[in-house]
């Protein structure tokens, strides 16, 4: 399919605007589908937290599950939903949150009620055995000492260095102890409101039905003033490191570097900049890393960005004594991609993989729905043809600058959790102080 045939599919794509009082209301109909999605995005997370209640956005979402005013156990809730044809799904992130169901379309409006229900009416019941839960999912990044040996909360720990940003979605064991539910009802007083929230339906569903079934449900829902984010993180001045001894067969290396926010206009070109470096077996990071050194089993990329800030990261594990010959292979890498940025090949490469898979996204009314209320809450793309109109326009000069202005020593900060001996240390070091001579 040519570029134009791309962007005509996507063009074509329905994208409903409403409101129930206060909550934006976006529907995407897909008469093809036989599913009907319905999706509600938050902005809560860690990113909105303080030190002392870190974690309680997610084990507020851990409580969700726990029964709602119509069914007041969590398998009452859980069965409600599975005999409808759908299980009820929620995450935490960052700086997002999300709740969705996908089922037969015929169910849709039994299911949204169930679905409301949960958002607004949370019970909040069998605090202790959810904790219980929670504590088994934070221990498994910690070692048996107790020690955080996740090397993707060490990264951004380091890279942070006690702004929210750095903090782990989970939260510590110390602060899970603490929540009771009081705080568990302010915190959703002050995050699920409409101000705060996006609501989606998406695949087999008609347009004026879900308008009128969200206003049903949801037109009562708190206004709620929007939510705020903690002050920008400071920048950073110099490259960070830490090594953290830890018995395993392999080290696993995390490489970040501070990078740009959502609204920055460098954030197209960054996410190229990832689509040149690892995207497919084929760029940049993978042929050298894998097929031409053999270092590696995997080795990949992250661009990741928020309100005001961004991570750019390359994680990789392999043997231990080959983790310093591993840094200096990736940081020679981005240093050639910040000098001479990406051939026009690599970029036209990039162009034409986005495309496709945004088509492809046409067929997916989980994601359809995940980026219209993404898009809304962050006010950013909604569709996929606007999102794949800013990546293509990124031109190679803007991918390069965007490479120079990211892969800067000062804004580096590298994380090796594994066995490293005095060499290895050593050559570490070493790798980090010849970086962007």
């Amino acid at each position: 399919m040519t570029r134009s045939a791309v962007a005509s599919a996507l063009a074509g794509l329905q994208l409903v605007e409403a409101a129930a009082a206060e909550l934006p209301v976006l529907v995407i109909p897909r008469k093809a589908s036989h599913r009907a999605v319905v999706t509600m995005l938050l902005r809560v997370g860690s990113r909105f937290e303080s030190r002392a209640d870190n974690g309680v956005s997610h084990f507020l979402e851990h409580m969700l599950y726990r029964g709602s005013a119509s069914n007041p156990t969590a398998h009452d809730l859980a069965l409600a939903f599975e005999r409808l044809g759908g299980t009820l799904y929620a995450a935490t992130q960052s700086d997002h949150g999300t709740l969705a169901i996908s089922l037969p379309p015929e169910n849709l409006e039994p299911a949204c009620r169930l679905f409301a229900d949960v958002v607004r009416s949370p019970r909040f019941s069998d605090i202790e055995i959810e904790r219980d839960i929670v504590r088994e999912e934070i221990l498994e990044d910690l070692d048996d000492d107790g020690r955080q040996i996740d090397a993707d909360n060490l990264v951004r720990a380091l890279m942070y260095k006690g702004h929210p940003l750095g903090f782990t979605i989970t939260g510590s064991l110390r602060q899970l102890a603490s929540f009771d539910v009081p705080a568990l009802e302010r915190h959703h007083a002050r995050h699920y409101t409409g101000t705060n929230a996006a609501l989606c339906f998406s695949g087999a569903v008609d347009p004026d039905a879900c308008v009128r079934l969200a206003r049903e449900l949801f037109s009562d829902m708190p206004k709620g003033p929007r939510v705020t984010v903690a002050p920008p993180p400071p920048p950073q001045d110099a490259p960070r490191l830490r090594l953290v001894e830890n018995v395993s067969s392999q080290t696993d290396l995390r490489i970040a570097f501070r990078a740009v926010g959502d609204h920055d206009p460098r954030e197209p070109a960054a996410e190229m900049l990832l689509r040149v470096l690892d995207d497919g077996m084929s760029t940049r990071l993978y042929e050298r890393i894998c097929d031409a050194k053999g270092l590696c089993y995997d080795v990949s990329a992250l661009h990741e960005s928020y309100e005001d800030d961004g991570v750019f990261d390359v994680a990789a594990e392999c043997r231990h004594a080959r983790a310093p010959e591993v840094l200096g292979e990736v940081l020679g890498l981005l240093a050639d991609l910040a000098e001479h940025g990406p051939t026009e090949a690599e970029l036209d490469k990039a162009r034409d993989r986005d495309g496709w898979q945004m088509r492809a996204l046409l067929d997916d009314a989980e994601g359809l729905a995940h980026l219209a209320a993404m898009g809304t809450i962050a006010r950013i793309a909604r569709t996929p043809a606007e999102r794949h109109r800013e990546l293509a326009a990124a031109t190679r000069a803007e991918v390069r600058d965007a490479a120079a202005a990211i892969f800067r020593p000062q804004g580096m900060s590298v994380v090796a959790v594994g066995m490293a001996d005095a060499a290895a240390q050593r050559a570490i070091k070493k790798a980090l102080a010849s970086f962007g001579r």
